[in-house]
């Protein structure tokens, strides 16, 4: 194991957990305060994460262990459904509450889902094949960016400010870097776990948009913007996924 491959691992975790923070920048820019827009920016954050777990995790994990996929998915999806009980407040009334209440949703959802995401980049250097490593880890870094939006739309609308949603959205991704060095150590225990944690990081992540993201998309801006959003978040995310495949 050379000291280049250990940097590189680390220093992709790191910029991947960053780029969860650009997701914060549009959100802040944007006058998301305003309930369409806000809906239309929920909905375009589903899209993107259910194209994520569509076209990504699923078949990545898929052709490792199928089965492991799918219980890992049905584990993501009961996972989530247990915390959104938990932190389900029917007291809480203002808007700025149920917002806090999914941003927290979200953030843990992210915050666990990251862990398989760091493993896929340990075990992709490890192969060998830096180029193959380098696309996993810059496949994840994309995919990082609407799950800041998600997090930051929330957040913001609660009244967090534009640096602490970047700093939310970066946190939800530590395990990234700090998971990736012993997957790099440890692979053929690590690469066993993968299609699990790839399945649960799929399956909490269409629950959230079909549960949580796309109601209040419908609730803020109605059923036409929503499905455009949807659909722009969907292909936005397919085409960056296919232009990142062919062009390393």
């Amino acid at each position: 194991m050379t000291n280049d491959l250990v940097i590189m691992t680390l220093a992709t975790g790191i910029l991947s957990a960053l780029a969860t923070g650009l997701g914060a920048f549009p959100v802040a820019l944007a006058n998301t305060h305003t309930p369409s827009l806000r809906g239309l920016g929920t909905a375009f954050a589903a899209g993107m994460m259910l194209a994520a777990s569509v076209l990504c995790l699923i078949p990545e994990g898929w052709e490792t262990n199928s089965i492991a996929t799918a219980a890992g998915m049905l584990l993501g999806a009961l996972g989530v459904w247990l915390a959104e009980r938990f932190l389900d407040r029917p007291t809480e009334a203002s808007p700025q509450s149920r917002q806090g209440r999914r941003g927290l949703l979200l953030f843990l959802v992210m915050f666990l889902h990251s862990i398989p995401e760091g493993t896929a980049i340990g075990v992709g250097f490890a192969t060998g094949d830096f180029k193959f490593g380098l696309t996993t880890a810059l496949a994840i870094s994309i995919h990082n960016i609407p799950e800041g939006i998600a997090i930051s739309l929330s957040m913001f609308a609660a009244g967090a400010s534009l640096w602490r949603c970047f700093w939310l959205s970066v946190l939800s991704s530590l395990p990234q870097p700090i998971v990736a060095l012993p997957a790099l150590y440890l692979t053929s225990h690590f690469q066993a776990l993968l299609p699990w944690g790839l399945g649960f990081a799929a399956g909490a992540m269409v629950f959230v948009a079909v549960w949580e993201l796309l109601p209040d998309a419908l609730t803020d801006c109605g059923r036409i913007r929503t499905s455009t959003g949807t659909a722009f978040g969907f292909g936005a995310m397919a085409l960056s996924t296919w232009l990142l495949n062919t062009s390393l």
